[in-house]
């Protein structure tokens, strides 16, 4: 894990807490967005968590610049504050989560572990941001439905009410590697880089309810 923050006793607190839990090792820490792209390039880190406010090189400069490397990293924005603007910035630019800062050590830890795991979590405030964004009618594109096969529809259902690969697979009757073929279809025919913004995709559109429903089964 490398964290990103320009506030140090916020960092040697998460450090801390991480390496105490024995699933995490903190591998690298940067006071600055510039800092932190260069570290991630340099350890390579499965996780990055990333302050979304940072002076200089703000988190969705550090967003965009790690998308731009394409470094295999699993990345979650931390915030004092959520905007719907920023939240939508953030998902557009591949981040895997969105968490308060103000968030409980528990909270944080099943929050960073479930993205880890390939599952979206979106709670009432971001879901209610999304909902916003939907009512304010921003310039993101419309689903096409058409351009699905049923079981697509059904996988990108599942993705938004925060399935995992494997519990995908399951409900489905499929393989953990069909579900993943499925997977990559969908960020390819809706132009999107994550499966946060696969999920977000259904709540800002309000579909949820007509997916699956299109096409075939194949």
């Amino acid at each position: 894990m490398l964290l990103i923050d320009d506030h140090p006793l916020f960092r040697r607190g998460l450090a801390e807490f991480f390496n105490s839990t024995g699933e995490f090792r903190v591998v690298g820490d940067a006071s600055s967005g510039r800092q932190g792209v260069s570290l991630a390039c340099e350890l390579k880190p499965a996780l990055v968590l990333i302050d979304l406010h940072m002076p200089g090189l703000s988190g969705l400069q550090v967003l965009d610049e790690l998308q731009q490397l394409e470094l295999d990293c699993v990345k979650v924005l931390l915030s004092a504050e959520m905007t719907r603007d920023e939240l939508i910035g953030a998902i557009r630019l591949g981040a895997n989560g969105y968490m308060l800062k103000e968030s409980e050590p528990e909270a944080l830890l099943a929050y960073v572990r479930s993205c880890m795991q390939g599952v979206v979590v979106f709670d009432d405030e971001l879901v209610r941001l999304l909902a916003q964004a939907r009512a304010a009618g921003d310039d993101a594109e419309p689903l096409r439905l058409s351009d699905l096969t049923g079981r697509e529809g059904q996988t990108l259902a599942l993705i938004a009410e925060g399935m995992s690969n494997k519990q995908i697979a399951r409900e489905l009757g499929i393989s953990d590697g069909t579900v993943k073929v499925y997977v990559k279809n969908l960020l390819r025919k809706l132009g999107v880089r994550s499966r946060l913004e696969l999920a977000a995709s259904v709540h800002r559109s309000g579909i949820g309810p007509q997916l699956g429903k299109s096409g075939d089964e194949s």
